[in-house]
Parts: C-alpha cells; structure tokens; sequence
C-alpha cells in the first residue's frame, strides 16, 4: 500500500544504527545501544524517561538508586547529541508514602554538569488523570529545553503565533505609525498556551493519551505525538535525526516522520516496538489514530448529561440545606 506523507511504500525500518536509514527501531537495552552509536550524530533527543513509579514496564528503586542507574544514559546522550543539538528531556514525579519528588528538580543538576544549557522548562498541563485522596491531583509534567552549546537550532518562525494586536502601531520615532509586529506573527516567548493555537506561555495544554484519546495504545504512559511535533519543528530541520532513547510506542518517530525528519528509537519491550511498527507503517494514511496539532481541548457546554449536577445531588441538597 502506498504511503500518502512518504510518496511511497513506507521506510524500511533498521533494527540497528545505520547512519542512511530514515526509520531506526531497536530492541534492546538504551545504555548497550548508545554506546555502539557514533558521536555528535543525533540533532534532537526527545524523550520521557521511565519515572521510577512502578508501572509495568520498570521495577521501582529508591530514588538515588534511580537518579545513578541514569547518569551513565545521559553522559552517552551527550556525546551522541551534535554541537547544535537539543534535548527535551519531559518527567513527571517521583512519590513515595504521598510526597512529592519533582524529578526535573533532580535531573537538573545532573544535566548541568554534563555541560548542557537549560534554555526553557516548559509546564505541559492536562486537564484529566487519577484523582488523589490525600493531596491534589497532578496535572501537569515538566519538559527541559536543555541545548548542547551556544550555537543551537532554533527556528522562531516555525513556532510563531498569531499576534493578539496585529495592528499595533510604532507610537513614536522614525517608525511611527507603522506595524510594530511581525508579519508571519508574533515571538511565543517562554509561556505557552496551545489551547488555542497559541504557543505564547509556559503552560502547553495538550491532552494526555488516556483511555478516549485517538491515539491510545497498549502502553500506559504514552507521549501524545503534538507535544513532540512542537519540538521537532523549532528544534530541527529536516532530514535531522531525531532520538528518543525510550521510545515506547514510537510517539516520538511518528512526530519526527511527519515532519520530514529522520527517527531512531529503542525500547527494551518487545510488544512496545511491534506497536511502533505498526503505527509507523500506517503513518500517512487515514488509519493511523492522530489528533491534530494545535487542535483545542474540548469543552464541555453544560447540554451533556455527564457535565451537569446529577439531580441525586440537587434532591440531596433540598432535603439537607
């Protein structure tokens, strides 16, 4: 069948590094792979590690155990990261007995002293999740821009956002009278708010892949593709590889594919690379679960039955004023 974004039959998918593949999916362990992969080859690491949270797919240490079993991962990211390069490094929290560990709070110092430079730490908030008994629900996880160097990819024009007053106005000077703003829209500056096809706060709202998003699979903590599709197009350009060295259900790769960039994954569970191939063959086509990038979060508008006060409540409330 052929593949409407390629052109053709979808890629062949390598099992292993190959500098020339466009599609690389490995099954195996990160840390045995990274360290086969040549230096300074990856422009865009984008990835959500394990959280030490005792999901299926990980065994639950303390957390220095955690934090030191990753430190070897991040030095060889580092390397194979190249000298304009970025990484998108999205946790959530660590919680033991109801505290709250924030883990980009931990990885920080550990990036640091890699060498990388922090350049945002972006909020993505969702709106739906478990709910707690004993503290607040969470509802947001943190994504670090950290880049390689000074000297990074960046491309704002990409990433510009309708101006809110586009026809503000110089009040003053040679310029005066004339638009103040750019034309192809305004810089979407360190807060972003992609509710509405505005990526001009901190704060990204972007539904999490639960059990009625169109793109949920057999894993339980799945990175919805328009979170990684917003850092591939300000990160890279295309024909850039981008890396995601625990890619699960290949969320990452399908971002990066559809954007014209070159994708490599690995992932130690054999079932989470068979989704990915799946999900990568079906790419471009109408049978791939996608929800649209910056496509707004719906809202309820009182008429359904599940957003009004069910009347046992209301009955309650008129014999117990």
């Amino acid at each position: 069948m052929k593949n409407l974004l390629f052109h053709e039959d979808p890629p062949e998918i390598s099992e292993a590094y190959n500098e020339r593949a466009r599609v690389i999916l490995v099954h195996g362990d990160t840390l045995e792979t990274l360290r086969g992969m040549p230096d300074a080859t990856v422009n865009l690491i984008v990835s959500s590690p394990p959280y030490n949270i005792g999901k299926a797919y990980e065994a639950r240490q303390e957390l220095v155990t955690y934090l030191d079993g990753m430190k070897p991962v991040l030095a060889e990211l580092w390397r194979v990261l190249s000298p304009r390069g970025s990484l998108c490094w999205q946790v959530g929290n660590f919680v033991d007995k109801s505290e709250v560990f924030p883990l980009d709070v931990y990885f920080y110092p550990i990036l640091k002293e890699l060498g990388f430079k922090l350049r945002n730490r972006v909020i993505w908030h969702f709106e739906h999740g478990l709910h707690c008994s004993v503290r607040f629900s969470g509802r947001y996880e943190t994504l670090l821009w950290f880049t390689k160097s000074e000297q990074y990819t960046f491309n704002l024009d990409s990433v510009r956002v309708p101006s809110k007053y586009p026809g503000k106005t110089h009040f003053r000077g040679p310029n005066r009278g004339k638009p103040s703003g750019n034309p192809l829209g305004k810089n979407p500056s360190d807060v972003w708010k992609l509710l509405i096809r505005d990526w001009e706060t901190q704060l990204w709202n972007i539904p999490n892949v639960k059990c009625n998003h169109p793109e949920k699979t057999i894993h339980p903590c799945q990175f919805p593709i328009e979170l990684v599709e917003r850092c591939v197009l300000a990160f890279t350009e295309e024909g850039d590889l981008v890396f995601d060295p625990f890619s699960g259900v290949g969320s990452a790769l399908l971002a990066a594919l559809r954007h014209g960039r070159r994708a490599m994954g690995i992932d130690k569970e054999k079932s989470y690379i068979q989704e990915a191939r799946k999900r990568i063959r079906l790419l471009g086509t109408d049978a791939l679960p996608y929800r649209s990038m910056g496509r707004p979060v719906y809202q309820p508008t009182g008429r359904e039955k599940v957003s009004q006060v069910p009347r046992l409540w209301l009955d309650a409330e008129k014999v117990n004023p």
